[in-house]
């Protein structure tokens, strides 16, 4: 159950950098968050579905990674990026 092309356009064109930016690590944070929700409301009403849970571990270890290397290379774009997407993020150094 992926998200829909409309769907990922429209975050692709709102977390954008440049004209032709669809893969800095903004963008894939925040496809990636968008899959994470997604995925959770599945699991709200699919509680034994083992191979979507899998997914979305994995897909929240995957949105870790960047978020962490965002934080490394660009702390305001870090930052902006949370707000913007309401995550919670604990404060361990890089």
């Amino acid at each position: 159950m992926p998200l829909s092309k409309e769907a990922k356009d429209k975050i692709i064109k709102k977390y954008k950098l440049h004209e032709s930016d669809t893969g800095s690590s903004e963008v894939q944070i925040a496809i990636l968050t968008a899959e994470i929700d997604q995925l959770t409301a599945h699991l709200q009403t699919h509680k034994k579905d083992f191979s979507s849970r899998r997914g979305l571990l994995k897909k929240v270890g995957q949105r870790h990674h960047l978020l962490r290397y965002l934080r490394r290379e660009n702390q305001s774009a870090f930052e902006d990026l949370i707000k913007k997407l309401k995550l919670k993020v604990g404060d361990e150094s890089p």
